[in-house]
């Protein structure tokens, strides 16, 4: 089991002077820094008004000294450090060639995300967390170059936050991309997660999967129904994850006895109003 810290600053540090541009100095200067495998960046103290740019470039910069690093989580911070809509992310284009080693690549926040032509050998695992993802980044990770990509989890928020497309886009994000070793798909925090639970369903990557991930969204027993039919008949898949949802008492029952490892927690009520029901994704602000 690998070694992990997290880094952070707090107000009094912000206040003190520590910002992004001080952060991977810190790193550095740590004594057990070079006994990590993971490297965990939470608030730099100002992630609602400073990007994180300064500290994506000075790791470029010291690329040699991160080379034992072979996973990255930048922007892990709840939301009484800074809410994920308002976390300015970064430029991540030089990274890919900068860490050949890395394996796994977290990032929370999509205001001003940009992965830039990715291309990595070795890259197991991207994780995007936020409130809306952009179809900028999502074309950019359609045309990634990730052979050896296992896990793709990509939180799609709403539009509200940043999502800008509609289940159109995720159809061609899982048509045209190429990740022969995925077997962790997830496709979730969306509002209209009933529909890209078809879209997914019909994807080229449903009969290669081990773990279906659509959780955190708006999943009601429409969406529940079509994972009922088509779960069955697809042996690949052992682990389906629909935490935080909308399914009926009778639904979640239904699903929970499916012969798989099935998570089906947190279940929600719609919100009505006005004499409609309203369906939250569970991550926005």
């Amino acid at each position: 089991m690998g070694k992990s810290k997290t880094y952070s600053y707090d107000y009094d540090e912000y206040e003190a002077g520590k910002n992004p541009e001080t952060m991977v100095k810190d790193i550095l200067a740590d004594p057990e820094f070079t006994g990590l495998d993971e490297v965990i960046i939470g608030s730099w103290g100002s992630a609602y008004e400073d990007g994180c740019q300064p500290i994506i470039d000075a790791i470029v910069e010291n690329a040699n000294q991160f080379s034992h690093i072979t996973k990255l989580f930048v922007g892990d911070m709840d939301y009484e450090e800074c809410e994920v809509s308002w976390i300015m992310q970064g430029d991540y284009s030089r990274i890919w060639k900068a860490m050949p080693q890395l394996k796994e690549l977290t990032i929370k926040g999509s205001t001003d995300l940009t992965l830039g032509e990715i291309a990595h050998e070795n890259l197991e695992s991207l994780t995007i967390i936020c409130g809306g993802l952009g179809t900028n980044v999502i074309k950019e990770i359609e045309k990634a170059k990730l052979p050896s990509l296992k896990k793709l989890l990509l939180y799609i928020g709403v539009d509200n936050y940043g999502f800008d497309g509609d289940a159109g886009t995720i159809k061609e994000l899982l048509a045209n991309s190429d990740f022969p070793n995925l077997t962790y798909l997830g496709i979730a925090d969306s509002e209209i997660q009933d529909e890209l639970t078809q879209v997914v369903l019909e994807c080229k990557y449903i009969r290669q999967i081990e773990t279906l991930d659509l959780s955190c969204g708006t999943l009601t027993d429409k969406g529940g129904s079509l994972l009922l039919e088509k779960l069955p008949e697809l042996s690949n898949i052992k682990k389906l994850d629909v935490h935080y949802h909308y399914l009926s008492d009778e639904m979640m029952e239904k699903i929970g006895n499916l012969s798989i490892e099935v998570d089906v927690s947190e279940q929600e009520e719609a919100d009505e109003w006005d004499g409609e029901l309203w369906y939250n994704a569970m991550l926005t602000e």
